[in-house]
């Protein structure tokens, strides 16, 4: 009996999936749970990958319900209802499979780890080498139960051992003692692999090894393709290979896997990809392009886009790339010579009421990544929605949708102009920053832009308060040092021993990050002062000092220290997810005098809509001169109000299956505990944030911006932190 929703169409390949097990007990374990899937949903899966799923067929055993039930009517299944071999059960598959295919992939259900990578190797060798017949090997130290060995003379497959057999393997070359097996999976012609296993049918043979033999036997050309991953050959033929198979898959999700998907995505901060692999220049056109369309669509285009770069490699050609697609569709551009910083393309968007503002920048990420963010007509982040429209319509595109116009001759037309504007923008942050106020203070402090983009405006605006400055890390090296250039305790070493060194030569340490919208800073004493607690200072000084009222908001991995302050002041606190749309979002809707994030990023209301590193910078340098007191004397104070709370943070490289299996298994494994202290509550507003007593949390996040699963706590003690961390990291990691 065969079984299909639709009718297979025409193809150049085929899969047969040998599913229907030799007894119940083989039967049963083909549906048992293996990570996040079944074993049998994990072998499909992996074929779904080389063969369209309309010329898959699955061979089942007779009467069987489960497996169509388990993998889905897009597939086709027909029944072996004699368990005589794999040969056998291959040949129930003919009819279904046809002969209008040149070649059909033989793989069995119970091999869910090989990768889909094996597979396209097994049959771009076939088809290379012009086989009739191609299989996949495996190099090990010893014959797993159940495997045959590869026989080789001169290098030549002449036969498959199966166990019992009779037959001497020749010589592996890769080392002592190592034997090749074969993996189980086949390519070969339709004509070819049906007509002989009639043959063999005929002469009582039933074994998918056979069929080697008989090929061979006929002169025909046979060809392997050896795997290196010798986890791949896990079979699932008894519970205790589950259990072997089950450690694998885990440990998988912890392995960081290269991004080889070229596609454009946005994240919570933009656009980022490696350099070489998702980030190119033809998806920097392509996303232009997407942006053009949306601005015509919304009759946008008189207003013009404003376009800047970092400091990053490729940001001025991309910049120069982005700048010919909009051209290229009659929308005007105003070009940022040099590198810029990104606060000052987000203040451009409406200080110019451009449509759109562009930067060309991968922020904190390491060196060999790069991005784009872009920003609405008043300068805040688009919202999901709309970067998803972005994303899916320069996804679709072709080289040929994209509209270009050359830069010299968009220059020469006027429809690209170069405009500097770090004096509107220096000049818009001194209306705000009581410039005045500072003059005279008699503050001295180091500035690392950690080769970044900050040095011009931030040494401008220093110099006009009169602060001397010593900047370091400022030379133009797309390497960054070869950091990542995040303001961070990690990698500002070099800033703290200065101070350290000074022995009271500086009141303050500053550093932005690679696009400079982030802070960090370093006190009088040179100690590292964490973003929640320069929030926390900034919050106090903005109500208290400067007496602008209203409340905060913060994402939910910034410290709960600002609730209780906002308390103290009788202010509205607001919790947020992650991305600093949602930040300026949440300031907006409760009127806010502040709003910022545990790493680094802040604004204030009457400023723009977005976090910036150099005008947090300003306002710190104000704080200080206008109260008088150093940053160790202003925690302290902070502290006497709120109580403390630690915090740490850590992180593990994460695939896209771990962003499958740890929400299943907290959704699996309800928390009543974390160790020994009880959940009041569990939030899913992003990520999942478990919430205990007095203010102590811990969350589970993926990053938007990189390959990482991140990990948050806070706690009334450093060590309690500790011990929560530990928990979380057991918990992501168990069986590892």
């Amino acid at each position: 009996m065969t079984r299909s929703t639709r009718a297979p169409r025409p193809g150049s390949r085929a899969a047969v999936v040998l599913a229907a097990g030799h007894d119940e007990a083989s039967r049963e374990l083909l549906t048992r749970p293996l990570g996040d899937a079944t074993v049998v949903e994990l072998a499909v899966a992996t074929v779904r990958r080389v063969v369209d799923a309309d010329r898959i067929v699955v061979v089942i055993a007779a009467g069987d319900t489960r497996l169509p039930a388990l993998l889905g009517d897009d597939l086709t299944y027909v029944e072996q209802h004699e368990p005589l071999g794999t040969g056998e059960a291959a040949r129930a598959a003919a009819a279904a499979v046809g002969r209008d295919v040149e070649r059909v992939l033989v793989a069995y259900g119970d091999t869910p780890l090989l990768r889909p990578d094996s597979l396209r190797g097994l049959l771009n060798r076939h088809e290379l080498k012009g086989a009739d017949l191609s299989l996949l090997t495996a190099v090990v130290d010893a014959t797993p139960e159940g495997y045959g060995r590869v026989v080789r003379e001169d290098a030549r497959i002449v036969a498959i051992a199966e166990p019992g057999d009779d037959v001497t393997p020749g010589p592996v070359p890769t080392g002592d003692g190592a034997v090749e097996i074969n993996v189980g999976a086949y390519v070969a012609a339709p004509g070819l692999l049906f007509d002989e296993l009639d043959a063999m049918a005929a002469a009582g043979e039933h074994r998918l090894t056979d069929l080697v033999r008989r090929v061979i036997a006929r002169g025909k050309q046979i060809t392997s393709h050896q795997i290196h991953d010798t986890d791949e050959v896990q079979g699932i033929n008894t519970p205790a290979e589950l259990a072997v198979a089950a450690d694998i898959v885990l440990k998988r999700l912890f392995v960081p896997t290269k991004n080889t998907d070229t596609k454009i995505v946005f994240g919570t901060g933009g656009w980022r990809a490696v350099i070489g692999e998702g980030y190119t220049l033809a998806n920097v056109r392509r996303l232009s392009q997407a942006i053009a369309n949306e601005t015509m669509r919304q009759g946008l285009e008189a207003k013009g886009v404003v376009i800047g770069g970092d400091r990053r490699f490729l940001s001025r050609d991309s910049a120069i790339a982005a700048a010919e697609v909009f051209a290229g569709n009659n929308i005007p551009v105003t070009l940022l010579p040099d590198d810029v910083p990104t606060p000052l393309v987000t203040f451009a968007a409406p200080y110019l009421g451009a449509a759109y503002g562009i930067i060309v920048t991968s922020s904190h990420n390491p060196p060999e990544w790069n991005g784009i963010k872009v920003f609405r007509q008043d300068g805040s982040l688009p919202l999901d929605d709309e970067t998803d429209r972005y994303q899916d319509e320069a996804n679709a595109m072709s080289v040929e949708d994209v509209i270009t116009l050359d830069i010299d001759l968009a220059r020469r037309a006027g429809v690209v102009t170069e405009r500097t504007l770090t004096a509107p923008y220096v000049d818009a942050i001194e209306q705000i920053i009581d410039v005045d106020a500072v003059r005279g203070a008699d503050l001295r402090v180091v500035v690392d832009p950690m080769y970044g983009t900050s040095q011009l405006t931030l040494g401008t605006i220093l110099s006009d308060m009169r602060v001397p400055a010593e900047f370091i890390h400022e030379a133009h090296n797309p390497l960054f040092g070869g950091v990542a250039p995040a303001p961070d305790l990690q990698r500002l070493s070099t800033l703290i021993g200065m101070i350290r060194e000074g022995a009271g030569r500086y009141g303050l340490g500053l550093a932005t990050d690679g696009d400079s919208d982030r802070i960090g800073i370093v006190d009088e004493t040179g100690e590292y002062v964490s973003s929640n607690d320069l929030l926390l200072l900034l919050y106090w000084y903005l109500h208290e000092v400067r007496g602008e009222k209203g409340g905060v908001v913060r994402n939910l991995a910034t410290t709960h220290l600002l609730d209780r302050l906002a308390a103290h002041f009788g202010e509205e606190s607001l919790e947020v997810k992650v991305g600093f749309k949602h930040v300026t979002a949440g300031m907006e809707k409760i009127g806010a005098v502040l709003g910022g994030e545990s790493s680094g990023g802040l604004t204030i209301r009457g400023w723009i809509l977005g976090k910036d590193g150099i005008f947090a910078c300003a306002l710190v340098v104000e704080m200080l001169a206008r109260t008088g007191r150093t940053i160790s004397e202003l925690r302290t104070t902070i502290h006497e109000i709120t109580g403390r709370l630690h915090t740490l943070e850590a992180g593990v490289p994460s695939t896209p299956e771990m962003r499958i299996a740890v929400p299943r298994r907290l959704e699996a494994e309800p928390l009543t505990h974390i160790g020994p202290y009880p959940v009041v509550s569990v939030s899913h507003l992003d990520g999942t944030k478990i919430l205990l007593e007095n203010d102590n949390w811990a969350l589970l996040r993926f990053s938007g911006t990189e390959p990482v699963l991140r990990m948050f706590v806070e706690a009334d003690s450093p060590e309690k932190a500790t011990e929560l961390l530990d928990w979380l990291r057991g918990f992501v990691t168990a069986g590892v």
